[in-house]
């Protein structure tokens, strides 16, 4: 309990609690910058391994963070376990994401989620309402800072014409073999290789291969990249509308597609299961293992790249929004460029709910955020304090 005072008569008020799912590479960062940057809340960092969650909490060491185990798969347990809580930041691979979104739905909790999960979220919307909670998903770095800074663009056109998102986590150097490190989950990775790409061509949404549509690209400070077609517009596809086209792609150093779809062809995501010496092995988890074992290099600095372009017409003139981000790894306190971008934007967007300056409910997607001057204005001041800066160019 928290005691306070009005007018000189004392009182007692409950003590705000979020609850942070998930404790891999992301999770701890976000429960950190929530538990600092709101010291009069109470932060529970959770997961199934509950020595993790224990770790996580003593790495962080301050007195308002605590940690519970808790398996999300566990309908029963987990809506129990909700409701002790004001809100829930969720940090889970994509293929458990939505039934986090249904377990917080079913009871009444309000969710920040990251997941990357392959089911539209806003199909709960109506659940969302019923239960009169808000459920903000794809509250990372794209989607998520892409689509705040894409539903800003959005908001200030009479007509929107295209819309074009860039982003790549990379290592400051090309690492061998892939040119590339792990930086998040690497389920989440495979997902973003094999999951088909919706874009919209000609007004009209369409699945085309992930990996495919390659094409270099140079920016600024970074030098030459490659770019091809990942599944990152999510909610983009359902709330932006009438646009000719828009699409997002993956930045990569040159090369590495190429690497990516030999392990593609030769079966190396499959989820089948293959026999080997009797025992039942599906090539995807595999994989996944080894990514983590064999491209995760702590010591191997990274640097986050974001170019978001919306263009159309405002007053029958057209008008161009381009949005630049380059972050690189914190040295100062160990965090990489990947976890500040995609931790610092799910931490910002909770501690506006739990301070409800968010009052709409239902599933909010973040490009909504972008649309309201006063959440962007205080989302991206927040970033800033964070050392994270959007640059916008305005092209006439």
């Amino acid at each position: 309990m928290l005691r306070e005072s009005f007018n000189g008569e004392v009182f007692f008020s409950s003590v705000m609690k979020a609850l942070v799912l998930g404790c891999g590479k992301i999770g701890p960062v976000a429960a950190k910058d929530l538990a600092e940057s709101m010291g009069s809340i109470e932060v529970v960092v959770a997961d199934k391994d509950g020595k993790k969650a224990e770790k996580v909490s003593e790495e962080i060491g301050r007195d308002n963070v605590s940690w519970v185990q808790l398996d999300i798969l566990n309908s029963r347990e987990s809506v129990n376990a909700l409701k002790d809580y004001d809100l829930v930041l969720g940090f889970l691979p994509g293929s458990i994401g939505y039934h986090l979104v249904k377990t917080c739905v079913d009871a009444g909790k309000d969710l920040v989620d990251v997941s990357f999960m392959s089911e539209n979220p806003l199909g709960l919307n109506d659940e969302a309402l019923k239960a009169n909670v808000t459920v903000i998903p794809d509250c990372g770095l794209a989607p998520g800072i892409s689509n705040v800074l894409v539903g800003h663009a959005v908001e200030k056109l009479d007509r929107v014409q295209h819309v074009h998102i860039m982003v790549g986590g990379l290592p400051e150097e090309p690492v061998p073999p892939l040119g590339y490190i792990i930086t998040w989950s690497p389920e989440s990775l495979i997902d973003e290789y094999t999951r088909k790409a919706r874009i919209v061509r000609k007004g009209e949404i369409v699945e085309v291969e992930a990996l495919s549509g390659l094409e270099p690209v140079d920016f600024p400070d970074v030098g030459r990249l490659e770019a091809f077609y990942t599944d990152g517009l999510r909610t983009l596809l359902y709330t932006i509308r009438n646009v000719e086209d828009m699409w997002e792609k993956t930045l990569r150093y040159p090369g590495h597609a190429e690497k990516v779809m030999l392990l593609k062809d030769l079966g190396f995501f499959d989820e089948k299961p293959v026999s080997v010496d009797g025992l039942n092995v599906p090539p995807r988890k595999l994989t996944a293992k080894l990514f983590e074992q064999k491209l995760w290099k702590p010591k191997v600095k990274d640097i986050v790249v974001l170019r978001v372009e919306v263009s159309g017409f405002r007053n029958n003139e057209r008008i161009r929004y381009v949005y630049h981000l380059l972050d690189r790894y914190d040295e100062k306190n160990g965090i990489t460029a990947m976890a500040r971008t995609t931790a610092y934007p799910a931490s910002i967007i909770a501690q506006l709910m739990l301070k409800k300056a968010v009052e709409e409910k239902g599933v909010l997607p973040p490009e909504k955020i972008g649309m309201k001057d006063e959440l962007f204005t205080a989302f991206l001041s927040e970033l800033e304090k964070r050392g994270i800066y959007v640059k916008e160019e305005i092209v006439a």
